[in-house]
């Protein structure tokens, strides 16, 4: 079955065609800069041109960088504030002419392409996903079965949001060294498996292509993996999961 993903992030909106059977393009990606300012109408108008772009006409599957519940958004940290109580998939809906439009928070879309066709394929435990990035992405599925919207960069660490603490941007911003960062990762990793006692950590962000450097040296009891899918897990899951609710709605 083909879906149409669309992955939008703070910098770019990317769009591909995806086989959701295999878990492959079965197109080039398409990349269009995320408008500035982010607004709804604006964002919504570059999802109507990556379907134009396909001449797509059938369902489609989109990320978006907050919490989305029932297709409303009640987040949006790195998008125009507007953002907040839109409902994302209606929106997008009346874009692209009617067409039907599912809307996952991002990291959730990353996690579910990861658990299907990646570093946690046929893990049919507690798998925790990860993204290391500006902030820190999440998502929590259980034998496959993803937990929506769970934001565990926000857990208070040392007085702070985790991921002001742990992301990757914060070892850019105070220049930390790998053993630095990585000691920061695994007080943050050693709290969330205390919590949530998971089965497996997937890593994914920018990062996660060059793991060499830092994950050997993080200390948890967890085993950790970098990501398979990388810049493509968003757009996967996205189709995926919009896939699987049309099964659902059959």
């Amino acid at each position: 079955m083909k879906y149409l993903g669309i992955d939008i992030g703070g910098t770019g909106v990317k769009g591909a065609v995806v086989d959701t059977k295999k878990g492959v393009f079965v197109t080039d990606r398409l990349r269009i800069a995320t408008p500035q300012p982010s607004t709804p109408d604006a964002v919504a108008d570059v999802v109507r041109r990556i379907a134009e772009h396909f001449d797509w006409d059938g369902r489609i599957g989109c990320t978006f960088p907050g919490v989305i519940m029932h297709g409303t958004c009640h987040s949006a940290a790195n998008l125009d504030k507007s953002w907040i109580g839109v409902h994302v998939s209606k929106a997008f809906s009346a874009a692209t002419g009617g067409l039907h439009v599912t809307v996952m928070n991002d990291a959730d879309a990353a996690g579910v392409a990861e658990q299907a066709f990646g570093a946690a394929k046929d893990n049919a435990g507690l798998v925790a996903m990860l993204t290391l990035g500006t902030g820190i992405g999440s998502a929590l599925l259980y034998h496959g079965v993803l937990t929506p919207n769970m934001e565990l960069g926000h857990i208070q660490l040392n007085g702070m949001d985790a991921e002001r603490y742990a992301a990757e941007s914060a070892r850019e911003r105070e220049e930390l060294t790998w053993e630095a960062w990585a000691g920061r990762l695994s007080e943050y990793f050693q709290m969330l498996e205390n919590l949530i006692w998971p089965d497996l950590f997937v890593i994914g962000g920018g990062v996660s292509k060059t793991p060499d450097p830092w994950m050997p040296l993080i200390r948890c009891r967890t085993p950790i993996v970098p990501a398979r899918l990388r810049n493509k897990a968003g757009i996967v899951g996205a189709a995926l999961y919009a896939y699987k609710r049309q099964q659902k709605q059959a």
